[in-house]
């Protein structure tokens, strides 16, 4: 796999994958950056690390590195109370790397996101998650609804993002004890089924003219509430 973009190279190079980074290929403005000293790197034009990496968006900057290493959906249900996001075939890039930056932020345990019709980790998420998927372990699962079973037998609550008309306020559970929050698909949101799986729903207020957010948007407001509720959470297993 080919990382571009300057934050997604420095988080490969101090993530999970570190050991595996191999040739970075820069230009010379980024050769220079501090994070890069001791580092071999071939100079570079443009053009050519675009070639590289196939991408536009490098900002002056790519890195050859292994293949993303998923983890299990059952180690992420493993330690203390944990704290996970899982996505029902979410299928943009876009939306699962910012999606992730969100979860890494708030220190999640880990991302669950379903084996079929939607998105991977590829080097496009890792520049739309600033790195962030490097540090997060994330999880492919083949039925979602399945897996929250799973989490619930665990010890988990399990809370769906909906239209607030079929759900309640977001900021309503204590979000104590182990925790896994669904958001679903872009426009159609959440499966029938993956919905029937969760202990509850939880929705966002919507004042304006518009009917819904996006959802790297609604993944925000209910990860912060967590955050507030409980404190900064242990992300090890």
């Amino acid at each position: 796999m080919i990382v571009y973009g300057r934050n997604a190279v420095r988080e490969a190079l101090r993530g999970r994958r570190a050991s595996t980074v191999g040739e970075i290929i820069a230009s010379e403005a980024r050769s220079r950056e501090p994070w890069l000293e001791d580092r071999p790197v071939r100079i570079a034009s443009a053009e050519a690390i675009e070639r590289a990496c196939g991408s536009r968006e490098h900002q002056g900057i790519c890195a050859e590195v292994a293949g993303y290493p998923y983890v299990s959906a059952a180690e992420l249900l493993l330690g203390e109370a944990p704290l996970i996001v899982a996505l029902d075939e979410v299928q943009d890039p876009q939306n699962l790397g910012a999606i992730c930056r969100t979860a890494e932020c708030v220190g999640a345990s880990g991302v669950v996101i379903c084996e079929r019709r939607a998105a991977e980790v590829t080097p496009a998420v890792c520049r739309a998650s600033a790195g962030a998927v490097e540090h997060l372990r994330i999880a492919r699962a083949r039925n979602l609804a399945d897996f929250l079973l799973a989490a619930r037998a665990a010890g988990c609550w399990c809370y769906g993002a909906a239209a607030l008309a079929q759900a309640i306020d977001y900021a309503e559970p204590d979000y104590a004890g182990g925790v896994v929050i669904v958001f679903g698909a872009e426009g159609r949101g959440l499966r029938p089924r993956v919905a029937d799986s969760c202990d509850a729903l939880v929705g966002l207020p919507l004042r304006g003219r518009i009917a819904s957010l996006n959802v790297n948007a609604a993944a925000g407001a209910p990860l912060y509430a967590v955050l507030q509720k409980r404190g900064p959470l242990d992300r090890t297993p």
